[in-house]
């Protein structure tokens, strides 16, 4: 398992901080894991499942003609 640090949660999903936290809030994200201090890490591979999942959903909606 590894894990990676906010930057490359960023760079990966191309979202910012505020709107990572945010979708964190309201349950649309995988959460982060403290690593001690205020340092937090997220696991690689939820990170890569919710990019997978957006990606479908939006094929998803492209299928049944819609962009709701």
């Amino acid at each position: 398992m590894r894990l990676i640090r906010l930057q490359e949660v960023m760079e990966t999903t191309g979202l910012s901080r505020s709107c990572i936290y945010k979708y964190i809030n309201a349950g649309k994200f995988p959460r982060n894991v403290p690593l001690g201090g205020s340092a937090v890490a997220w696991v690689e591979s939820e990170v890569q499942e919710w990019v997978q999942e957006a990606v479908a959903a939006r094929d998803d909606m492209l299928v049944c003609g819609s962009y709701v």
